[in-house]
């Protein structure tokens, strides 16, 4: 689950990293030497995004939109990364990222396993909650919304670690910030599901509207790192503590509500996956890659509580209709 645990991250990114749009390796002279040589020798000479016509292209990278550019990019950054190891100095990163092997064309094919793997935890997970909870449960359509943000974020996720553009990063960040402020809106709702269908409603329109001007501000001119990691640990420093409140006042009254206490723990702990970066295992699995692995089970933990609230709430509700 990306919800709380991609939040405070950002804190910790913007402290050790100084700038993502360059890193040692692509600020490296042996790279700028290596990309001259390269896009001179195998690209066409007024546009980079084509190769020359002896020069063949795998079919993956094809079907992922890798250019001319792209391909020297990939090349030079493995000699690069050769040369530094050759000489014992630390792994280096490029443009912000590992270098990482490619599988059939995937940029960073851990990452996107594993994204593909809360994808699946969320679906099934969804099923399972439409079967065990009536539909006619309180919240039974505001979590089947939350579900639906969640899948949307997760096939961003995969996409994004398939190929990085742009247009996929924006994606990525922006749609994942919706997980955050969907769980920070349904921990709302849940504390006030007793209350007027119109105070639901404002609380639903004012999450739908800020996301939007969330969006739309990351959508113009350069992309804003920093005001989008403040606008996640902002809001999940709040869900966080929402959610720990809710616990300390229901525990006795819900023995099932320890699961929403472990599942903000396990968030916390997999924050350690990414304050310890390390250079990728096997040039495939670095720590984000871990992060989002360790992200699954959590969310099996998450939709269990949900099934428990719904079915309690919605048999209080019944029980209150017979007094």
């Amino acid at each position: 689950m990306e919800t709380n645990m991609r939040v405070v991250i950002g804190f910790f990114i913007l402290c050790m990293v100084h700038n993502a749009q360059s890193s040692a390796g692509d600020r490296s002279q042996f790279f700028v030497n290596c990309m001259k040589g390269c896009l001179y020798s195998n690209c066409t000479e007024r546009d980079y995004t084509k190769f020359k016509p002896n020069i063949k292209q795998d079919i993956f990278n094809e079907v992922l939109l890798w250019s001319c550019r792209d391909e020297c990019q990939y090349h030079c950054m493995w000699r690069t990364t050769n040369a530094f190891i050759s000489r014992e100095w630390s792994v280096p990163q490029f443009y912000g990222k590992w270098p990482f092997k490619r599988f059939f064309g995937i940029q960073e094919p851990a990452s996107v396993f594993f994204s593909f793997l809360n994808l699946v935890a969320h679906w099934r997970m969804l099923g399972k909650f439409r079967q065990d909870v009536r539909n006619d449960s309180p919240l039974y359509y505001t979590w089947n919304v939350f579900s639906a943000i969640c899948i949307n974020a997760w096939i961003c996720s995969i996409i994004f670690h398939a190929r990085d553009f742009p247009l996929t990063e924006l994606l990525d960040y922006g749609f994942a910030y919706s997980m955050v402020l969907a769980n920070f809106c349904c921990m709302i709702l849940r504390m006030v599901h007793w209350s007027k269908i119109w105070v639901k409603s404002l609380i639903s329109l004012g999450s739908i509207l800020f996301f939007l001007n969330h969006f739309s501000y990351l959508s113009v001119g350069r992309f804003d790192y920093q005001y989008n990691m403040k606008a996640n640990i902002l809001t999940g420093i709040l869900t966080g503590i929402g959610w720990v409140i809710w616990y300390l006042l229901q525990r006795k009254k819900r023995p099932y509500s320890w699961k929403i206490l472990l599942f903000q723990f396990l968030v916390a702990i997999s924050l350690l996956l990414e304050v310890n970066d390390f250079p990728p295992l096997f040039w495939v699995f670095d720590a984000h890659a871990l992060w989002h692995l360790s992200t699954v089970l959590p969310t099996i933990l998450l939709y269990s509580f949900l099934i428990d609230d719904s079915q309690t709430l919605r048999r209080e509700r019944e029980g209150f209709k017979a007094l």
